[in-house]
């Protein structure tokens, strides 16, 4: 009897030894052991629907919908519903009146990190490092996915990595090589050889040619201040000596008449391919609104030290199942594929966000299109835009502030730059 029971506590002490060390190895390991870093650790295997919200038109949206055609076909029992919201104006309207209602969220959207600041601080979106880090669903680790580094940051909000780059650009400097040309004008390097130039074009072609623009005003303004050492916080000060510096490069070639602002354009390119601008800085998928034009256009680098990375993420929402996680992430790292981000490259003008696409043979030399010629060059010094309370509307209040002094370059502009100071900070602090 007493050896029966001392073989019976053996027995227990090996279980619970045995335990203890699966439970610790499992934990270590994590990837391997299902629920413990993801919502599942096999790929999908069940039939399941997600929905994916996005503002893409044109050729964007028919590459959109191609790559997700290949991915069912890979993957017959995921079905993507691809829902177009419009523009980007309305996919963020959509967002922001759904969230008090997440039921109605989709699985998964295309947005902006600011957009979403206020969606993570609620924990309404689903941390995707544990998806990244999977061996099965995932890349193995971030590091693994070979998604570029600035593009990665970019995505993150408070910290965690809730966003995977989806359609990523910089600017660049589009200019018409023969209105350079028959004006005896090199292309600029810098924002000072940038205004040198677009003087001359304008003298030279009797005030018939105007000769740059910026796109994007408060990109123009974030990136100006940035070459001057200020990220756009808070506690940036719109009425410093810098600020004006800034706002004044520009406004002043305005009221001189060799600068331009897109104006009811809405975007530069217009003017550009219209051969009433010989220059405009612009995001680089702006290339496949130039080309149905027939317009000669060439591309350099952006003429500044510093570049801004832009574009949008995707970011999922916590309400979804796990089956839909899983099977919207299996999605998400389909696009992120090389083969799928050459296409995408190709077909739309945006930048590839796989390391590897970006800096090879392919991509650099891609025929039909210009830009990959210059990404590296412009991708030198680039930085992302912080995502902190209210970056989102004040920047957007950022971009009506610098229209408003822009277009009205002879009123009295340190009074305009004082007053809309104010407006700037009651953004941030609203």
């Amino acid at each position: 009897m007493k050896r029966k029971i001392s073989w019976l506590r053996t027995i227990f002490r090996i279980s619970v030894a045995l335990l203890t060390f699966f439970i610790a190895f499992g934990s270590f390991q994590g990837t391997n052991i299902p629920l413990i870093n993801a919502d599942s650790s096999a790929k999908t295997k069940k039939k399941v629907t997600i929905t994916f919200w996005n503002a893409m038109s044109g050729s964007a949206a028919n590459a959109l919908k191609q790559m997700t055609n290949d991915f069912e076909k890979t993957h017959p029992n995921v079905e993507v519903k691809i829902e177009s919201q419009g523009d980007y104006s309305a996919l963020q309207g959509k967002l922001n009146s759904t969230m008090q209602n997440p039921s109605n969220l989709p699985t998964i959207t295309q947005a902006y990190p600011q957009w979403l600041y206020t969606a993570a601080t609620d924990g309404q979106l689903v941390n995707l490092k544990p998806y990244f880090d999977n061996s099965k669903i995932g890349f193995g680790s971030i590091q693994r996915s070979n998604i570029a580094k600035p593009f990665l940051e970019g995505a993150t909000i408070k910290g965690k990595q809730y966003g995977v780059p989806f359609n990523k650009s910089t600017e660049i400097l589009f200019y018409n090589p023969d209105i350079l040309n028959k004006y005896g004008v090199k292309v600029p390097k810098t924002m000072a050889q940038l205004k040198q130039a677009s003087k001359e074009i304008y003298e030279k072609s009797g005030h018939k040619v105007v000769g740059a623009g910026f796109d994007a005003l408060n990109n123009y303004y974030v990136i100006g201040m940035k070459g001057y050492g200020d990220s756009f916080t808070s506690k940036l000060n719109f009425n410093s000596k810098d600020s004006k510096k800034v706002i004044n490069y520009y406004a002043d070639g305005i009221k001189d008449g060799y600068f331009q602002i897109a104006g009811a354009q809405k975007y530069m390119y217009l003017p550009f391919t219209n051969g009433k601008v010989a220059m405009f800085v612009g995001s680089s998928s702006s290339e496949q609104y130039i080309k149905p034009t027939h317009a000669n256009y060439a591309v350099a680098a952006r003429p500044s030290k510093n570049n801004l990375q832009q574009g949008t993420d995707i970011y999922m929402f916590k309400h979804a199942s796990k089956a839909q996680r899983t099977a919207a992430f299996e999605y998400i790292k389909f696009l992120t594929e090389p083969k799928q981000q050459l296409y995408w490259a190709k077909t739309t003008g945006y930048m590839p966000v796989n390391n590897q696409v970006l800096k090879s043979n392919s991509y650099k030399n891609l025929a039909g299109t210009k830009v990959p010629q210059v990404v590296s060059k412009s991708t030198k010094n680039m930085f992302t835009m912080p995502v902190v309370k209210n970056s989102n509307t004040a920047f957007v209040q950022l971009n009506q502030i610098m229209q408003d002094i822009l277009t009205h370059p002879n009123n009295n502009r340190n009074q305009l730059i004082k007053q809309n100071a104010q407006k700037l900070k009651n953004a941030w602090n609203q």
